[in-house]
């Protein structure tokens, strides 16, 4: 039985969405020490700088520190909120993790290089360099999200051993949807950066700003949709306490 292999039970720190991991598990442990590592390859530097030139230099790249730190700090957030959800720990699970913290791990590197460099002024690089730095950078971007995604599948699959309420499934359906969106957009970076001619290479790096776009239309139509199942919940009566009409 599937509930065997829940990590624990709990109220939950979500807003209609019950907590089902408990304690953290071995296996949650083990992957906050690998998204930790990732964080210490990000450091700009390990030694204290020792004149003004070398504090500027340092400042510089604390930047772009910034920018990767948000890359992974968002991974990580989305690994502790599945856990936090469902707390499963099924072989498939296991394995999933297991494959989307070497993902993390080789992700990492194309990240810091793309995002130092673009905010050290000295860093040029030729386009054909650029075509293999994004089709490196989708890579292994559209591949932590594809894992994301079918872990949240697996989650879906199971929604009836899960006991997932309507809310809950509809979360995660929207996970699903979300994560899958963002693997395609790797993906698609990726495929342009190899068939762009060298002079429209940069567009592939520009291709993600439809994220934005994306998940504009994501958050109304999966809001809408919440807010249908929960004046459903209510009786009739709309999250603001006024009757649906």
């Amino acid at each position: 039985m599937i509930r065997e292999h829940l990590a624990g039970s709990g109220a939950g720190g979500e807003r209609d969405f019950r907590w089902r991991g408990g304690e953290i598990s071995r296996l949650e442990g083990f992957s906050d020490a690998v998204f930790a590592f990732a964080l210490t390859l990000l450091v700009v530097s390990l030694e204290v700088p020792k004149t003004f030139n070398e504090l500027m230099q340092a400042m510089r790249g604390f930047a772009a520190f910034g920018v990767c730190f948000a890359f992974l700090a968002q991974a990580w957030y989305q690994h502790f909120r599945y856990f936090r959800r469902y707390g499963l720990q099924t072989p498939w699970v296991v394995f999933l993790n297991c494959l989307l913290l070497f993902f993390v791990l080789f992700y990492v590197y194309p990240l810091k290089f793309l995002y130092f460099g673009l905010f050290a002024s000295s860093w040029s690089i030729t386009a054909a360099d650029a075509r293999i730095l994004f089709v490196v950078y989708g890579g292994g971007f559209a591949a932590v999200f594809l894992v994301y995604a079918l872990l949240y599948l697996h989650a879906w699959r199971l929604r009836d051993e899960l006991g997932l309420n309507e809310m809950e499934t509809l979360r995660t359906r929207r996970g699903l949807a979300d994560h899958s969106a963002m693997a395609t957009m790797g993906l698609a970076s990726a495929l342009l950066a190899l068939v762009l001619p060298s002079r429209m290479v940069g567009l592939a790096g520009w291709f993600y700003s439809l994220l934005g776009l994306y998940f504009t239309f994501s958050g109304r139509f999966f809001g809408k949709r919440e807010r249908m199942v929960q004046t459903a919940i209510n009786g009739g009566v709309g999250p603001s306490g006024e009757a649906a009409q």
